[in-house]
Formats: structure tokens, sequence, C-alpha cells
């Protein structure tokens, strides 16, 4: 963890919700604090996602767990946990999230552990992907097969207080890291203190922050962490390209879900919405609270719909990055602003046919990571999307992640087969 980069703020995108879990609650933090209130579940929720006050001062530390009612897997745990996070300004934060164990008996050290950055899935309490029974962990059966356990932060906003900072890295990247210590305070669990963190999409941005941000460990419930590999799939970057790109196409959305983000985390001062969105754009902002990515994305389509001939480029009066403000918050959370290399080896994975983050600035930012020394890999996968990727560099991916475990040889002589898929063309690139 030496050599690295103490960093500002970030970015992100993916998933979404189904069947609330109901379970016994089996644990507490390794130094419980006492509570003297609580704020009530958000409505619809189970009684589990209700906040103790005063919360712990310190970071990464377990609050409560529960073993799920409903088991996504005969072979393994499943536990909702609750724990602390830094929210804005440095406060500590509830974070809840997903922890599933192999069961039987641990090897020596304990459960290697890969730790599930989700996509965009929206921003309101009901989007917490610990909500499912599986976590929306895409292939959580073939982690648990390959002898690792997985845990799974839902952010925090999502599920608890306030609303996600969508495309905030570090606090994402935080998030992540910190769900890690606190599953390792889940009684009569045994994990071991390495990890490997994989994220897809604004779960991609997680990942690469989470590679430069010595912060993460300051202050926190477990001292003896160890990330040994990053995974980053399809991670948005080069932000004033990507707006460009973003504005005019189908997921114009996100880039509501991004003012409403950092609104709500930096400030009005910090984060001024009227320089850069109409009023109509900015009426749209509480829908952001009310429902997840589909939802967004339907009330955008009829704004814009009621407005004959508009877009909703039309609701984005100025370019974020003429507005000063906007361009050092949009840069602080740019995958692209790190300029010293991490120890911990990285691979980047997409697409060829991503049409959210296109393929040519994952290309740029490998050339970035060469440039500034980071040991990574990429590996972009012909005719595949910006989700469809997932499937065809799954296996390669979990190679990859055990030779990381087992102290393998850097860059890594694997050569991807996509699956077996000779239709698929994988492009590599190292440095």
């Amino acid at each position: 963890m030496k050599g690295r980069l103490r960093i500002a703020m970030a970015v992100a995108l993916s998933l979404s919700v189904a069947t609330p879990l109901v379970a016994e609650v089996v644990g507490g933090g390794p130094a419980g604090a006492a509570s003297s209130t609580t704020i009530p579940a958000p409505p619809g929720l189970p009684s589990f996602y209700s906040v103790p006050k005063p919360l712990p001062r310190t970071f990464g530390q377990l609050i409560k767990s529960q073993v799920a009612q409903q088991q996504p897997l005969s072979n393994a745990t499943s536990y909702q946990v609750m724990y602390t996070g830094v929210g804005p300004k440095g406060k500590s934060v509830a974070v809840t999230g997903l922890v599933v164990v192999p069961n039987g008996t641990a090897p020596a050290g304990g459960w290697p552990v890969v730790a599930w950055g989700h996509g965009t899935n929206g921003m309101a309490d009901t989007c917490a992907p610990s909500l499912q029974s599986d976590g929306a962990i895409p292939g959580l059966s073939n982690l648990i097969d390959a002898g690792y356990a997985v845990v799974s932060s839902d952010y925090q906003g999502e599920g608890t207080p306030g609303i996600m900072p969508y495309i905030v890295g570090a606090a994402a990247a935080g998030d992540t890291i910190r769900i890690v210590s606190a599953a390792h305070f889940i009684p009569g669990v045994s994990l071991s203190n390495q990890y490997v963190v994989w994220g897809h999409s604004e779960g991609g941005q997680t990942a690469m922050f989470s590679l430069y941000g010595s912060d993460y460990y300051t202050n926190i419930a477990d001292t003896n962490l160890q990330e040994v590999g990053v995974v980053a799939g399809a991670p948005p970057a080069l932000f004033a390209a990507l707006y460009n790109f973003l504005v005019t196409s189908p997921y114009d959305y996100y880039l509501l879900m991004v003012a409403g983000s950092y609104k709500s985390y930096y400030g009005n001062a910090a984060a001024p919405v009227p320089a850069i969105m109409s009023k109509t754009g900015k009426k749209l902002l509480p829908v952001l609270d009310q429902g997840c990515s589909a939802y967004v994305k339907s009330a955008v389509n009829a704004a814009v719909a009621a407005v004959p001939g508009k877009t909703f480029a039309d609701f984005v009066t100025t370019n974020p990055y003429s507005v000063p403000a906007w361009k050092t918050l949009l840069d602080s959370n740019d995958p692209a602003q790190f300029t010293t290399p991490s120890s911990v080896p990285l691979l980047m994975i997409q697409g060829s046919s991503d049409a959210q983050i296109p393929a040519a600035l994952g290309r740029y930012l490998q050339t970035h990571e060469c440039n500034i020394g980071q040991q990574s890999q990429r590996w972009e996968y012909s005719g595949q999307s910006h989700a469809g990727v997932i499937s065809p560099s799954y296996n390669d991916m979990l190679t990859w992640i055990g030779d990381r475990f087992a102290g393998g040889t850097l860059p890594d002589s694997y050569v991807p087969t996509a699956g077996g898929d000779a239709n698929i063309t994988v492009t590599q690139t190292n440095c």
C-alpha cells in the first residue's frame, strides 16, 4: 500500500433491485457503540436498514450484521451488514452491503476476498443491491466455487440516509475497501487480509480509485488489509470527452445523476447547478431520490417529450468544463487525474462495441497508466457491449485474480480466451 497518491474525489455506473432479505441480527462491531437514538429504515425497507446513533468513530467498523433468510447459494452463507464509512467533510456515516462466505473450513489464513463495486443502478434507498438475495453480483456462484469470499457495498446513500454520491470516486472506493474491513468482524467468519477489488462501469471507476487511495486506511478498524489486485471493467474516465459523448446519447440522464450527486455531496457553492442547467433541468433533480435508473431515465425522457423540438442537451445550458467550479470537481473524480503509480497491479477489461463508455477512451486511459509507470494490463473483447463483455471475459478475469492471490509474476502471462469463443478476438496491451 506504500507510495500511493492521496486522493480527492471521483466518478461511477450499473445494476438494480429485487426481493428484500429478512434475517436475524447475529453480530455487532469490534467495539460496538451504544445507541441513544435510531434513524428509522427508509420507507419500504426492512428494519435492518435503521441506523443507530451515535455512530462509531472508527471507519470500516461493523455496526451490525444478519444472516439472510433467503440464501442464493447452497454452498455459501450470505450476510447483510451495516458498517461505518466516510461521508462529506469526513463525517462517519452508515453504509450497508452484502457479504457472501463459502461454507466449510476456510483455508489457512482465511478465505481470500473479492470486493465487487456495483455499476450505475440509481441513487435512491430502494436501489441498494443488498436488498437482492445475491446482491446483483455477476457470477457470484463462480466466485464462491473458486474459493473466494465476496463483499459488495451498496455505497453510502443507497439504503441509508441521503442520496448516493454518484461518480464520487473516493466515496465509493472508500466504501468498498471499508466493507472488507467490516466483514472481518462478522462472528464466525474467517477471512484473509488479502483482497482484490473488481468493479464494472461506475464500479470500474470505484476500482480505479481504490488503486490510488491511501486515505482509505486511515482510522480503519482492520489495519492489516492488503490489496493485491484491481480489475476495472469499462471504467468511466477522461470526463471532458465523455461528457461530449453522453450529452447527446441515450444515456444523457447520467449527467442529471452527476449534477444531483455533486450538489448533494459537495454542496451548492462547490457544485452550482444553476450555472450549468436550465430551470426545467433543475426541476428533475428530485426524481433521483424517488427511484432507480429506469425511473430516472423515464422521468428525463418524459420531461424532454413535454417540450417539442428539445433534447436533454437543451436542459444543459453550459458545458460544465467551462465553469471553473465544475471543472475542478470533475477533474478530481477522473481516474486519468492520477500521476503517481500504485504498487498494486491493474487489469482493465472492455468491449470494443461499448455504447456507454467508448472503447477509445479506455485505450487512452491505458496509455496514461503506462505513461505514469503503473503496472497495467488491458483486454479489449471484439464486438462486445458495455455489459455484454462481462460474460466472455469472466473466466479470463478469474484466472488473473487467482494469479494475484498466488503471487504470480507480472505482467501476467495468461492469454485470455473469451471462454473459447472463436468469434471474439481479445486485444491485449501490457505495461
